[in-house]
């Protein structure tokens, strides 16, 4: 081990040992899993990252080596670790520089968002040398000043090719685009089952492994087009448990983007229509309703239906409104009396 610390600070990296592994040095080959806790920080002591704690949640990181992370060196430090071993990686600059964009992607993951948000009309270099923010004020500065940076990293476990499952985001494009009908359909089953939040999260990340694979794609072409026309039956069934989760308004906004594109998708204007009906949105819930109707006038029925049930709430709440307020302009009321006290 001594001659590989040698090694690495050959290279700009500094290793220092804080607790020792377990076991032999294991091997790495491309395509072994690595698990790992990590705690970065300036040199003056500065925390900038901690997995264990960012998102209010512990979770480790995890790599698959050989698939060109963006940030090299972290798959360059944990080859030189044993499982269960802690040790802290003063990495110069040559090392560094990527580390804004790499943070901002946990960021955005640990938040729930999409981990590309804010990076999407410029590539990584160019946003190096950019006044681009990254939308963190810690990482705007060390974008603008890079620097060297310490990682702190705890090696949980090391799993070698073949004995695990490949995670979405490590996957090649066609495996992805092979494995959305795989997640469409177990979203299907868990809708059935009742199981709407867990099926919403199964359609969700199936429209995110397509909208990540469009983007690789010129706007109109044939795969492009393709995979949109593979998106819009996920994002209807996922308006339709955003529906019975009572998030309308997402409803309009997603049914919205589908019926400008798809002029004709009656399912679309369907669920919006509900959606509006759910949010006093009359007129919008009635412009709706009759388009569905012009496109298929067999859910003359269904539609009916819907609409009776919007004007009995309509009255509802009217004859409530007026209960509420009834006696506020009653001229036989007996006036109120002042008192003192």
């Amino acid at each position: 081990m001594e001659e590989e610390a040698r090694k690495l600070l050959e290279e700009g990296i500094s290793k220092k040992l804080v607790s020792p592994g377990k076991g032999e040095p294991p091997i790495f080959p491309d395509g072994t899993k690595v698990v790992f806790h990590y705690l970065t920080r300036l040199c003056d002591g500065t925390v900038l990252d901690d997995s264990r704690t960012m998102g209010g949640r512990s979770k480790p990181m995890e790599l698959i080596l050989g698939k060109k992370f963006k940030l090299a060196v972290w798959e360059r430090v944990v080859i030189s670790m044993r499982k269960g071993e802690v040790a802290e990686f003063t990495c110069e600059t040559q090392h560094t520089s990527l580390y804004p964009l790499v943070s901002q992607s946990l960021r955005n993951i640990s938040a729930g968002k999409d981990p590309l948000e804010g990076q999407r009309h410029c590539c990584g270099i160019a946003q190096i040398h950019s006044h681009h923010s990254l939308g963190h004020k810690d990482l705007d500065q060390l974008q603008a000043s890079p620097q060297p940076l310490v990682f702190c990293i705890e090696l949980l476990e090391v799993l070698i090719p073949g004995s695990f499952q490949l995670d979405v985001w490590a996957m090649s494009d066609t495996e992805k685009l092979q494995l959305v009908p795989q997640i469409h359909e177990e979203g299907n089953l868990l809708f059935k089952q009742g199981q709407i939040k867990e099926a919403t999260e199964k359609y969700y990340n199936g429209i995110a492994c397509l909208k990540n694979l469009q983007m690789k794609e010129h706007h109109g072409d044939e795969a492009w087009v393709k995979m949109d026309l593979m998106i819009t039956p996920l994002l209807l069934n996922f308006c339709q448990c955003k529906l019975l989760q009572g998030q309308y308004y997402e409803v309009i906004e997603h049914c919205s983007s589908l019926v400008f594109k798809y002029e004709d998708n009656v399912k679309a204007f369907y669920k919006r229509a509900k959606a509006h009906a759910a949010v006093w949105n009359q007129t919008e819930a009635r412009a709706d309703f009759a388009k569905v109707l012009e496109l298929d006038p067999s859910l003359g029925p269904s539609v009916a239906k819907e609409l009776r049930a919007m004007e009995d709430r309509i009255r509802s709440k009217e004859k409530e409104e007026k209960g509420r307020y009834k006696g506020l302009f009653d001229h036989n009321a007996p006036p109120a009396t002042a008192t003192t006290g």
